[in-house]
Order: structure tokens, then C-alpha cells, then sequence
């Protein structure tokens, strides 16, 4: 038996989560199911149970802190910790099986291939970027799913309760004590936002946010900068706009928009 610890982070996630599960159901050996939320005010919680998930309340905001208490709940030797809007490829039971059926993989961190739905060449070109960057700088993030053994996430110090990055956080100490690599596999996450606001426009604001971080800047300020929508083109040439909305709490939760460490 390969028995296997899955931990999805939650926000109002009623819509996508079914079919991540559905997904997931596709494991045929022992797994335990950590859904972790954090403040859902729609029917995630019912969702999760009903697919005979264990159900963590967050005391606090944000998806540093939700993993944190799900990886520290986690029971199995191997972790696989996936974004809920995510949809894993039908072959990924056979990929991550052989993964851990070979104890030389404890002692390294394995990841999907970054993939958005949708037939624009932008994204295309946006996986191609991530791709590269995955590759040559060790620097996959949350929405292409982290496979990792316990033993190397704590020796790597684990998840931070950080408001925002906290993937970026963890890669960055993780690839300085271990190799990253590829499943071969692709993880499909929804790109909704990326074709309503533009490819380009929202990974230069994520980018920005990334430096914001690098240079020491709070993340909960971050947090607050992420929350607010990007301003499409097309709703600025009709409402003649010229920045971004502030944020709006109510509409992120229920719709949360793509990772700034993306791009």
C-alpha cells in the first residue's frame, strides 16, 4: 500500500472543489483528505465532508497559516498539497506512485507541470515561461501542487504562517536543501482572470508583488495589495479608470484571483 496525506487550502471553494475531488478519487490505496479553510461563508465545508475529507478550521486568514495547520495534521509519511481550483491529469495516481514507491525520493520535492485552460497563445507562452523557470531556477509555486516527503519539509523548515507567499517562501529555503523536479504530469488551474484581466498585466503586478516581498515589505500589506482586481483594459476604456479598484474583501473571498508568485 501507498498510503498518501493530501492538504488543500480553502476560501469559498464550493464550485471548483467537487472536481478536484473528483479527481482525486482516482487513488486507489489509503489517503487522508485535510481540507483546510479559512472562513468559507459558502457550502465548502459540506463539500469537503461529503467526500469524506477531515474538515480543519483556520483561526486566521490566509493560505500560509492553512497549510501550516494541515501539514502539521498530516499522518502519512508523503504529502501532496494542491490548490483547490486545480485538476489533476487522469495518469497522476500512476505518476505519484512511483514517486513513493522508491525510497531514494524522499530526498526530493516533486511538482506538476504548470498548465491554465484555454486555447490563447498567451498562455501558452506563460506556461512555457513558468516551465523554464520551474526547471533552471527551482522556483515552482503553489498552483503546480508540491509531492514532498515529511521529513524533508521539516528539515526544509515547513510552512509560515505568511499572509501571502508562502510558497515562495517555502521553495526558496526547500531548493537550497533538495532538488525539485518534475512529475511529468500536468496540474490545469482556471484561467479565468488570466483571460479577463490579461496574461501580461496580471503577471507584471505579481511580479512587482514578489519584489515587494524580497525587499522586506509586510506581507499582510502584500495581502491587502493582492486582494485588490486588476482593471482590464476593457473596463478601463468604458469607465475611463485609471487605477486599480481598492480592495474588496467580500468579492476575494469569492473569487479569489491567480497567485502573485505566477508569472
Amino acid at each position: 500500500m501507498m498510503p498518501l496525506s493530501v492538504v488543500i487550502p480553502t476560501l469559498n471553494e464550493s464550485r471548483s472543489l467537487p472536481l478536484l475531488l473528483a479527481d482525486l478519487g482516482r487513488w486507489p490505496w489509503p489517503m487522508q483528505l485535510l481540507v483546510v479553510d479559512g472562513g468559507s461563508t459558502d457550502a465548502t465545508a459540506t463539500v469537503a465532508h461529503l467526500a469524506g475529507a477531515e474538515v480543519l478550521r483556520s483561526g486566521e486568514r490566509g493560505r500560509g497559516q492553512q497549510l501550516l495547520l494541515g501539514s502539521t495534521n498530516a499522518r502519512e509519511d508523503w504529502l501532496l498539497v494542491l490548490h483547490a481550483d486545480s485538476r489533476l491529469h487522469p495518469h497522476w495516481p500512476a505518476a505519484v506512485s512511483t514517486v513513493i514507491n522508491n525510497p531514494c525520493n524522499s530526498s526530493q520535492a516533486w511538482t506538476f507541470n504548470f498548465q491554465v485552460d484555454g486555447d490563447r497563445l498567451m498562455l501558452r507562452m506563460l506556461e512555457q515561461a513558468v516551465a523554464l523557470r520551474s526547471r533552471w531556477l527551482q522556483r515552482p509555486y503553489g498552483d503546480q501542487g508540491l509531492l514532498i516527503h515529511r521529513e524533508l519539509l521539516a528539515k526544509a523548515g515547513g510552512y509560515r504562517p505568511l499572509a501571502l507567499m508562502e510558497d515562495l517562501d517555502l521553495v526558496m529555503r526547500l531548493s537550497r536543501k533538495a532538488t525539485i523536479r518534475q512529475l511529468g504530469l500536468p496540474l490545469t488551474t482556471s484561467g479565468r482572470r488570466w483571460r479577463t484581466h490579461g496574461v501580461w498585466r496580471i503577471a507584471w503586478r505579481n511580479a512587482r508583488l514578489r519584489r515587494r516581498w524580497r525587499r522586506g515589505e509586510d506581507p499582510v500589506q502584500l495581502a491587502n495589495a493582492y486582494a485588490a482586481e486588476p482593471v482590464s483594459w476593457r473596463t478601463r476604456r468604458h469607465s475611463g479608470a485609471v487605477a486599480a479598484p481598492a480592495p474588496n474583501p467580500g468579492a476575494d473571498r469569492n473569487s479569489p484571483p491567480p497567485d502573485p508568485q505566477t508569472g
